[in-house]
């Protein structure tokens, strides 16, 4: 039974990052290494990983994962419970931003997308739960947004995808707490990874949505490279949440996004008790 610090504590660990080809999940795998964890650090191309390998050989395997294919999925976690018994942490960052106008976006745009950042994520966790609940002990740390709970114009592909994963890891933390397994979701604003450079896509403009869409862009695109967020860390700040006896179930990080959902939260109270009058008074008469 995991009973708080124990494990979660030790430099033995053994984590499991998901797209550690950049930002987050490069950083986070650094940083474990630093510590003296083991992790296992996967990418769709693992030649973009070679080098995290190289900073510990014998604490660190690169493996090839696409998280969109089950075949890869299960290869890759069980590659990793047979070189190191377990895994203890789970980090569910892979993860692209697809931006634009509703109709801006096909269904196969928007079916990419759910695939890779919502079933993606689940489909790991899914491999990786049975070995957490057999030994009693696991942390799943779920990548979200500031997205996941403040949306905006321009995002419902997006804000869709890291919604659906917020209810769903949510619940999942409900049902598996009694198991010793804690889950954490992440949910940062503005940090300076490849987000807004080539992981995002947006979609193909209309003209009645570019008095929105346009500007939004514009400014979005006009500060990638300049945001206040370190990765580096973000990423020493999950660690340390995850070490805790009892992790948050939500970690924001970065000033900004205690602000925005602050406000968003408030502003979301305020519109519950302006219609109350209208919804709450329809029980049978």
């Amino acid at each position: 039974m995991d009973n708080g610090r124990g494990d979660m504590m030790s430099g033995d660990r053994v984590w499991f990052v998901t797209g550690t080809s950049s930002g987050f999940g490069r950083e986070l795998a650094r940083a474990v290494v630093a510590r003296g964890g083991r992790v296992v650090a996967t990418a769709r191309d693992v030649e973009a990983i070679a080098d995290l390998a190289a900073l510990a050989p014998d604490r660190v395997r690169a493996v090839r994962l696409d998280v969109t294919d089950e075949a890869s999925v299960r290869s890759a976690v069980a590659g990793a419970e047979e070189t190191f018994g377990r895994i203890d942490v789970l980090v569910n960052n892979a993860a692209f931003g697809l931006l634009g106008a509703f109709e801006e976006l096909t269904d196969e745009e928007l079916r990419g997308a759910f695939e890779t950042n919502l079933f993606g994520a689940l489909a790991v966790t899914r491999a990786v739960l049975p070995g957490m609940r057999h030994r009693r002990a696991g942390r799943i740390v779920q990548m979200s947004s500031v997205n996941g709970v403040v949306p905006g114009p321009g995002g419902t592909a997006y804000v869709g995808t890291k919604f659906a994963l917020e209810g769903i890891s949510e619940a999942l933390a409900a049902e598996v707490a009694h198991l010793g397994i804690r889950v954490m979701i992440v949910e940062p604003g503005p940090f300076r990874t490849d987000f807004g450079g080539r992981s995002l896509r947006w979609g193909e403009p209309m003209r009645d949505y570019a008095t929105i869409i346009a500007p939004a862009r514009e400014a979005f695109e006009a500060t990638h490279g300049t945001q206040p967020g370190d990765p580096r860390r973000g990423a020493e700040a999950i660690i340390e949440a995850v070490g805790l006896d009892e992790p948050p179930l939500r970690l924001p990080l970065g000033a900004e996004a205690f602000g925005w959902l602050r406000s968003y939260l408030r502003s979301r109270v305020d519109q519950l008790d302006g219609v109350e009058a209208l919804g709450a008074d329809t029980a049978f008469r």
